[in-house]
């Protein structure tokens, strides 16, 4: 009897929002638009092992559970993140015990890149044979984090981040199903929207801190200056470690390899805003330096390291300034990965080629014995010669053709090189004997 009076906990606002019907699913029109994958598996009748690949909060337990639903299977959800082994097998009993019933069972594993190769290989032989049909929700890039075993029998949907226009649907639904009374302005819902980063879960816990600070606070209207107060500043959807990570990194050096500066520097402040750790950033900014600026302007360098050190000193956020300024430099200096590029090669055929001698006259001779096997004879001591230069003179091993690794652009510093290279070319070309 203690039950009748214990009163029933209230659900957060995005579990009572949760779509029941595919028909109320904001987003993912991509999928569950008419004719669309998702939405034809629906109409077949006929549910397949998927896994669903997408940031947090754009729908993917929400549509497993749907799955479910439409096709009248037994639902199971598992978190990889608590459940081990064990627990995959305390499922498949379950899944035994409704398919004895006359029922089928959906698998939900939320977080699937959480199981290691050896939980992962543990569901295989369950969906081999058809007792359970996986559906996996992961936020990292299934390709990397999932099987291939388990891969090759499930199809990947990939979920996109909500829209604004999506989002601002689901601050309507709110306000006409839970939060009739309260009147949200335009700037404060476009801050809102702002705020949720393409996340619906994040957007509607932050509606609903909204409504609970309203009514502390005897409100039933929330403008911008409202929601400043009642919300703390909080940082955007930002994965420290997975593909959004990479993803906005590889935008950042690409911006500033494109030598588009104000690009470079959005995405470096996207970083900043999600929490991106300052020092790898900066370790990037000089990684750029030296594989896309290169001789062009060695300048680069040295600021890219005089804004790392003026980080270390100053801290956040001053340092800051430092490093955004060594990025705008290096979007607009001049672009060469020439060195880059004959560093590869160079490292590439010494990996593949034999240990060649190193010829005798570039030989160290310390002892009176080396002097005496020739170690350095005939070495041409180049500030001894025209121009500091030992024209004609030969540094690989003998048999070894010049290369020519390295070629320098036509643009900034490398040009000054280009032209000093072709004029020692020049000399090498007149020291050598006329043939016969």
């Amino acid at each position: 009897m203690a039950d009748l009076f214990t009163p029933s906990p209230t659900p957060p606002l995005a579990e009572a929002l949760r779509p029941t019907t595919l028909e109320e699913v904001i987003g993912q029109t991509h999928l569950i638009g008419p004719g669309k994958p998702l939405r034809l598996a629906f109409e077949s009748c006929t549910p397949h092992s998927m896994i669903l690949w997408g940031p947090p909060g754009v729908g993917k337990t929400t549509l497993a559970r749907l799955t479910a639903k439409a096709f009248g299977y037994e639902f199971i959800a598992l978190s990889a993140v608590f459940s081990g082994v064990k627990d995959i097998r305390a499922a498949m009993e379950q899944a035994q015990q409704h398919l004895a019933q006359g029922a089928r069972t959906i698998l939900f594993v939320d977080e699937i890149h959480r199981f290691n190769k050896s939980q992962q290989d543990g569901l295989l032989p369950y969906v081999e044979s058809g007792l359970v049909v996986l559906i996996g929700a992961t936020t990292e890039n299934p390709s990397f984090e999932v099987n291939s075993a388990l891969l090759s029998r499930a199809q990947v949907y990939v979920l996109q981040s909500l829209q604004d226009e999506e989002l601002r649907q689901l601050v309507q639904r709110a306000q006409e199903r839970h939060l009739p009374g309260l009147q949200i302005e335009e700037g404060a819902a476009h801050a809102l929207v702002g705020l949720a980063d393409g996340d619906a879960r994040r957007l509607l816990n932050l509606l609903e801190q909204t409504a609970t600070a309203a009514r502390a606070a005897g409100r039933t209207q929330v403008d911008a200056a409202f929601l400043e107060q009642a919300l703390s500043p909080g940082a955007r959807r930002f994965d420290k470690g997975g593909d959004h990570f990479y993803d906005q990194i590889s935008a950042l050096h690409k911006s500033v390899r494109g030598s588009h500066p104000d690009a470079a520097l959005y995405w470096l402040c996207r970083m900043l805003d999600g929490g991106a750790d300052a020092r790898y950033l900066m370790r990037r900014v000089v990684r750029m330096a030296w594989e896309d600026i290169g001789l062009a302007d060695p300048r680069a360098l040295q600021i890219a390291n005089d804004a790392a050190a003026t980080f270390e000193r100053l801290g956040s956020p001053e340092g800051e300034l430092a490093i955004a300024e060594a990025v705008v430099y290096l979007a607009l200096a001049p672009k060469s990965n020439a060195a880059y590029n004959a560093y590869n090669a160079a490292r590439a055929f010494v990996q593949k080629d034999k240990s060649r001698e190193v010829p005798v006259h570039l030989r160290n001779a310390p002892t009176r014995l080396m002097k005496e096997l020739g170690h350095g004879h005939a070495y041409r001591y180049a500030h001894d010669e025209p121009h500091a230069y030992a024209a004609g003179e030969s540094y690989l091993p003998e048999g070894l053709p010049e290369p020519g690794w390295y070629q320098p652009t036509g643009r900034g510093l490398e040009a000054k090189i280009a032209e000093k290279m072709a004029f020692l070319r020049q000399l090498d070309e007149q020291a050598r004997p006329p043939s016969d």
